[in-house]
Formats: C-alpha cells, sequence, structure tokens
C-alpha cells in the first residue's frame, strides 16, 4: 500500500557528510542507495512511499549569521541529490499530489524552526517561493517566532510569529506545531488555517514533552488538523523495547479521540537514532501497514497512509 511521511531528515544527514569529506569526495553520501539514509531513494521505492516530506533543519547553536547558508545549503541537496534521484517529482503545489504517476514519488520541502530566516520575511518568502510547503516555527529551542517544547519559559508567539502564520495561511502552506510550547501552540490554533503536526504522539501514552496532550490532540481534529505519528521510541514508550504494536496504541489513542480520519505517518527517520523494532528505514513501511490491517479497516489504513493526507490539502 503507498503512503506519505511527512517528516525525515535526509538534508541535514547530506549536509554534514558533505562538510565532513570536503577533501575526500569518495565518502560522501550517495542518496540513490547508502545504507546511512533511512531514506534514501531505494528504501523509499521498497516501502512504497509515495510522497516523502524533506525537512530543513539548521542547528539552533549556529551563529545567527551562518544559518541562512546553512539552510540554502540543504535546499542546494533537496535538489542536486534528491530531485536528481530518477522518478523523483517535486512538489512545489499541493494539487500535484493527485497528479503523480505510478512508481513517481513526490519530494515536498519543508521547513522546521525558524531559525533559517531569523526576522527576514524576505528570507521567509524565498523560502515560499523554493517550494516550502509546511513550515514549524520552532524546534525545541526559543527563537524570534516562539518558544519550542524545550525552553522553559514556554511562551506563544510573538508579533513575528503571528505575522508568519498569516502568511502561512496565504500561501496555503501548513503550520506545523510538532515542537512549539503549549502557550505557542494555542496561540497557532487561534490563528492558523492549516495547522499540522508532522511528527508527534500521544503524551496519555508517553509523557514526553514532544507529546500533544489530549487536550491539544482534539483541538487539532476540532480545527481540521492532522496529527502524523512519529516513530522515535521516546516518544512512544518511556522505556524497554519498542514495537509496531506499541505505536499502534498512540494510533488507537488519536482515533478514540475522534481522529480516524486526520491521522498519518511522520516517522522522523534520518533525525533519530533509536528504531521501532520492524520499523529501522523506510523500506521497512509496509510492516507498519500489515500490522494495522490485522486491527483496522482497509480504507481506514488507507487513510492513515495517504488519503487522511489528502482530504485535508490547504485550499482557499
Amino acid at each position: 500500500m503507498k503512503l506519505f511521511d511527512t517528516h525525515c531528515d535526509a538534508l541535514l544527514k547530506l549536509q554534514i557528510s558533505k562538510r565532513l569529506n570536503r577533501f575526500n569526495q569518495a565518502n560522501l553520501l550517495n542518496y540513490q542507495n547508502d545504507p546511512f539514509l533511512d531514506t534514501n531513494l531505494e528504501r523509499l521505492k521498497q516501502g512504497e512511499v509515495a510522497v516523502q516530506f524533506f525537512a530543513i533543519f539548521v542547528e539552533p547553536d549556529l551563529p545567527d549569521n551562518e544559518k541562512w547558508q546553512h539552510a540554502l545549503e540543504q535546499v542546494d541537496f533537496f535538489y542536486t541529490d534528491v530531485l536528481a534521484s530518477p522518478g523523483v517529482v517535486h512538489v512545489k503545489e499541493w494539487e500535484q499530489l493527485h497528479q503523480l504517476k505510478e512508481g513517481e514519488i513526490g519530494a515536498v520541502l519543508t521547513l522546521e524552526g525558524a531559525d533559517a530566516f531569523g526576522n527576514d520575511l524576505t528570507k521567509l518568502r524565498h523560502l515560499y517561493r523554493l517550494g516550502v510547503l509546511s513550515i514549524g516555527l520552532t524546534w525545541n529551542n526559543a527563537n524570534l517566532c516562539a518558544d519550542g517544547v524545550g525552553d522553559p519559559r514556554g511562551a506563544g508567539l510573538t508579533v513575528l510569529g503571528k505575522e508568519v502564520v498569516k502568511l502561512n495561511n496565504e500561501q496555503q502552506v501548513f503550520t506545523d506545531v510538532s515542537h512549539l510550547s503549549i502557550n505557542g501552540f494555542w496561540d497557532v490554533m487561534e490563528l492558523a488555517d492549516f495547522p499540522f503536526a508532522s511528527h508527534s504522539n500521544a503524551r496519555a501514552l508517553c509523557d514526553h514533552v514532544r507529546n500533544l496532550y489530549d487536550e491539544q490532540i482534539k483541538a487539532m481534529f476540532e480545527n481540521n488538523g492532522l496529527i502524523h505519528v512519529v516513530f522515535n521510541p521516546p516518544f512512544i514508550k518511556v522505556e524497554g523495547p519498542t514495537t509496531i504494536s506499541d505505536l499502534i496504541k498512540h494510533i488507537d489513542h488519536m482515533c478514540a479521540l475522534g481522529g480516524v480520519k486526520q491521522i498519518g505517518f511522520g516517522s522522523d527517520f534520518d533525525g533519530i537514532g533509536q528504531f521501532v523494532e520492524g520499523l529501522n528505514h523506510a523500506g521497512e513501511y509496509q510492516n507498519l501497514i500489515n500490522e494495522l490491517l490485522k486491527y483496522y479497516k482497509e480504507g481506514e489504513v488507507r487513510g492513515f497512509a495517504y488519503q487522511n493526507f489528502l482530504d485535508h490539502l490547504p485550499r482557499k
């Protein structure tokens, strides 16, 4: 069964490889089949991933005057490595998702954290033009737009952050809440036309700061938002080996809160160092699909896999 995955960090891995091996080109990662990449082209095909979102992520401890350059380098890898791969199609407008042919893989560019553009909205508009279709205002840290879940202050959106959400609305771009502080989350609920959690789980099942409380989950569903479950074991289970069944419990919980038609997958592959048993990379995605088919109707599983996303695309 084909599926969409709304979060991976392959671009950061490609960038790090290039920076570490600038004098030894033979050691560069090969996007086609390098085993170091959880979402390389070969594995996406094996896992029947029809659409993969690729995040631009800039380390928050970088000097401010270097962050934009780092972001552009990752965009460049998206164009030169990912999009240069056979059968990969750049999705710059949502309608293109309906136009993908059999065997093609849609590639979507996203931004994880506003650090890349700081307070420069001209840079943000450039990112829109380059094809960014989902923007998370923060990673775990605080920045000029909002506080992330890792900042003890826990403040909400700044005036700048609210302006970014309004621009996202105008551009039909998702505003991603996955790393936002709780106060920031509620600010987004008031402002965003297209709220989205690209990779988040249920805090009622695993009390991790990156997960969403039931009140947040219900608010997302009430506001036509999508929540895509993440495969990072610390966000799934407090301790011990993590199985696909443990991950499915988060889907079960969100379905019980009314979200059967608003749930999807956001693996966080290439951004995690621990793995669910049987979900070590994108090539093993069908293990999750097959397990879900034991408990849910085929139509519901297709919803989780891709149809729920298609049914909730940003539209004017």
